[in-house]
């Protein structure tokens, strides 16, 4: 995989991206579904556009995606069948360490795509929740579709998935994650610590 083409890979994943869990039954419709996604954007590219330095911008990507992701299913499911398992009180310190982690971690490939641009194209019914695509514009390359996926189970609207050219960001989240706990023989608070300390 090419630099370009994983920096846009982690210019969306921030998403980070987020559940696979079937949804049943929100009331949701495609101008909300698109209207989040713009909404999200708009912020995201003010922040990247504004020259802040790096921690200052770190921070505030993190405040964007815990306002349009759905934070606790995301970082759920990103830690697999071991956030079943977990205290909710280590799982709660975790979820705060995955969306500092994610902010960091995304918000360094962030900068690499000032004066770039992503129009959102369309919104349709994609079988429980919302499908958003999206073309990205990224300094003169080849532009890539980018799909969101809109559910509201949560109470509110919010994105819970990302596909970029057939790449699903949870999985490789998921595996990510995964990984850095079976290196830590399964210890959620070392995989928290480590989490906060990373990047």
């Amino acid at each position: 995989m090419t630099r370009d083409r994983r920096g846009a890979l982690a210019l969306f994943g921030a998403a980070a991206a987020l559940s696979l869990v079937p949804m049943h039954g929100w009331a949701l419709d495609s101008g909300e579904a698109r209207a989040l996604i713009d909404t999200a954007l708009g912020e995201v590219y003010q922040v990247i556009n504004s020259g802040q330095q790096p921690a200052r911008l770190y921070r505030d990507f993190e405040a964007i995606f815990v306002r349009y992701a759905d934070v606790d299913v995301i970082a759920r499911s990103a830690l697999g069948p071991a956030a079943r398992q977990a205290d909710p009180r280590a799982l709660s310190d975790y979820t705060q360490a995955f969306q500092g982690y994610i902010g960091r971690k995304y918000g360094k490939r962030f900068r690499e795509f000032v004066g770039s641009r992503i129009e959102v194209t369309d919104a349709r019914p994609l079988k429980s929740f919302y499908a958003v695509t999206s073309v990205a514009y990224l300094n003169g390359r080849a532009p890539m579709e980018v799909e969101w996926h809109v559910s509201n189970k949560s109470g509110q609207n919010r994105f819970f998935n990302i596909i970029i050219e057939g790449v699903n960001m949870l999985a490789s989240e998921r595996a990510e994650i995964s990984a850095m706990l079976t290196a830590r023989r399964g210890d959620l608070a070392a995989l928290t610590a480590d989490l906060q300390a990373a990047g």
